[in-house]
């Protein structure tokens, strides 16, 4: 068996070789069939390719000339109108992966004066973000001062600026992508944010800045290569709320504990756990997302699908870059895919995020070690760009499911009151977790004033009290709502979703339901809903997961004016037992 290493290096050829066909003459991005290209591709193409220079100095693949590539899809990204500033990030960053010295740099030499003066006028350009754009500013200003460009490093101080605003919106030091709306978007980009930050250093041309700033990115980045042992599956799955999971949730959380492995950040003693969980990471997305046969991501196919922005040219350009990162990071850490797998434990515990007087947020994450249940109920906010993925109910893949890309209350009450439609999410007051009676864990929090899907408080409406039980096989959660004036509930709805695992793309051991399926009951309700027919959405092609398909959703609805009355407790309780079984592969 090949190395870990050479292992990786072998798919980065595969997936470059049935790629690189997709880049034109100009440097643009052939999309795939049914999809749109992004403005930001021949970026991520161009580093994709510099990462492959680097991890092999080859300068040719399936007779294709990859410096010729590489110097027409930077040509492409800095003439793209508008400028997409990632791209310009990952274009820069490819162009310097052949080299810091432009006089030496194969690429630059390709670029015709007016590509140069572009790369010029672009790097200079300066912006600033509050959300994981950041990065790409980052990124920038490195490429800047290592090409030569700039007299003047910005690196240092942008890094400074990113961590003031992490300290201004997190209590914890978690990365807050959130721009609008009630904030605490605490998503995957926090990973993706220091894994790219780490790897632009690497390419810093003053090797002092990149040592003097790596103790201020562990203190951030740390904190989220601890949540991995509770976070990973047993099957791998990864990082597996918000926006821009699936492959992505594998591929940057590899990336930031090979990173963090590299780095010195894992101690000793750890480290065999933290190689078994890579293990397991890097099976996930090779068995779950790899065409086997042929050799390439496979993102999308009628059973499945993926974040909308994230396109499969792009996520096979990225899949490349990262193995070629994997491939030279494993033989600096000595990574093999053997390690001291944990014994299962029965655990709950909540991550929390932030906590100020306004809000509540973090992760609550259970494993139970005899049913093979393993969850994360997310209580952060979403960006203002509401999808079912980021609703605070038990996340767990092929067991408690949920449709990518749009929203519907899945396993979360919804109430319309008033024109605005309200759900417990978002945020929480007074959140606590523990044990409970017969071994049970508990997660319960609060939201003194009710928010509706658009992330506004809706001061002087009610108010609501969430908790969900843990015991043994037993599930168990119940919302209690008070209004503080009288109020007219218009309607009132809740759904669970049922899917199966993908047919082809699958792992040993990955949990899913079994014939019994949920075996739900609805222990009280106020609102007195009414179970709907069951929705069949099997040829829907909207109603897909990142790992398989939704065939029904049931429904529970009011569709009825209740009018509700201050003073009065209306509790909805909901219990499961999911009948878990794991699969064969």
């Amino acid at each position: 068996m090949h190395s870990f290493s050479e292992q990786c290096l072998d798919m980065a050829r595969s997936m470059l070789g049935h790629n690189l066909d997709a880049i034109q003459p100009d440097g643009s991005i052939l999309p795939a069939p049914g999809e749109e290209p992004r403005p930001d591709e021949p970026g991520h193409v161009a580093l994709a390719l510099g990462e492959y220079y680097r991890a092999t100095g080859e300068t040719t693949l399936k007779g294709y000339d990859l410096i010729d590539l590489a110097a027409r899809c930077i040509t492409a990204q800095m003439f793209t109108e508008p400028p997409a500033e990632n791209g310009l990030a990952y274009a820069s960053l490819g162009l310097l992966c052949f080299g810091p010295s432009k006089e030496r740099n194969p690429v630059w030499e390709r670029l015709v004066d007016e590509t140069r003066e572009r790369i010029d006028k672009a790097l200079l350009h300066r912006s600033d973000y509050d959300n994981h754009w950041q990065a790409f500013n980052i990124a920038k200003a490195v490429a800047r001062f290592s090409l030569g460009l700039s007299k003047k490093d910005e690196t240092s101080r942008l890094i400074e600026r990113l961590v003031e605003r992490i300290n201004a919106t997190s209590s914890t030091g978690f990365f807050d992508d959130a721009t609008t709306g009630l904030g605490g978007n605490f998503n995957l980009y926090g990973v993706m944010s220091f894994s790219f930050i780490r790897s632009a250093l690497q390419l810093h041309a003053n090797s002092g800045v990149r040592d003097r700033k790596l103790p201020t990115l562990r203190t951030y980045a740390e904190k989220y290569i601890k949540m991995m042992p509770d976070l990973v599956r047993a099957d791998g799955l990864g990082w597996a709320f918000g926006r821009a999971a699936g492959v992505y949730g594998q591929m940057h959380c590899i990336s930031l504990v090979l990173q963090g492995l590299r780095d010195g950040w894992i101690s000793d003693a750890d480290k065999p756990k933290y190689f078994d969980l890579l293990r397991r990471l890097f099976v996930f997305f090779y068995q779950t997302y790899l065409d086997q046969e042929h050799g390439f991501l496979d993102l999308r196919d009628p059973e499945r699908t993926a974040y909308s922005h994230h396109t499969t040219r792009m996520a096979n350009f990225d899949a490349a870059r990262y193995l070629c990162q994997w491939s030279r990071l494993a033989k600096a850490v000595g990574m093999t895919l053997t390690g001291k797998p944990e014994a299962p434990r029965t655990t709950g515990r909540f991550i929390i995020f932030d906590k100020n007087s306004r809000k509540e947020q973090g992760l609550f994450v259970y494993k139970n070690a005899e049913t093979g249940l393993h969850a994360q109920i997310p209580l952060v906010g979403t960006g203002a760009n509401l999808t079912a993925d980021s609703l605070p109910f038990p996340h767990s893949p092929g067991v408690f499911d949920w449709p990518n890309n749009i929203y519907a209350p899945i396993l979360t009450p919804e109430l319309t009151i008033g024109g605005q439609v309200l759900v417990p999410a978002f945020y929480g007051r007074n959140a606590v977790t523990g044990l409970g009676l017969r071994n049970s864990f508990f997660f319960r929090y609060e939201q003194p004033e009710l928010i509706n899907t658009k992330e506004e408080l809706q001061k002087g409406v009610g108010s609501v009290k969430v908790q969900w039980t843990f015991t043994g096989p037993q599930i168990s959660v119940e919302y209690t709502f008070t209004v503080k004036q009288p109020v007219t509930l218009d309607k009132f709805r809740y759904q669970i979703a049922i899917a199966a695992p993908h047919s082809r793309y699958r792992v040993a051991g990955m949990p899913a339901l079994g014939e019994h399926g949920h075996r739900c009951t609805v222990q009280k309700d106020d609102f007195q809903g009414v179970w709907q027919e069951t929705e069949v959405v099997t040829e829907d092609p909207a109603y897909r997961t990142n790992f398989g398909k939704i065939h029904y959703i049931q429904t529970l609805m009011r569709d009825h004016p209740l009018n509700m009355r201050p003073g009065q407790v209306y509790r909805f309780v909901v219990n499961f037992e999911p009948d878990v079984v794991q699969l064969d592969g």
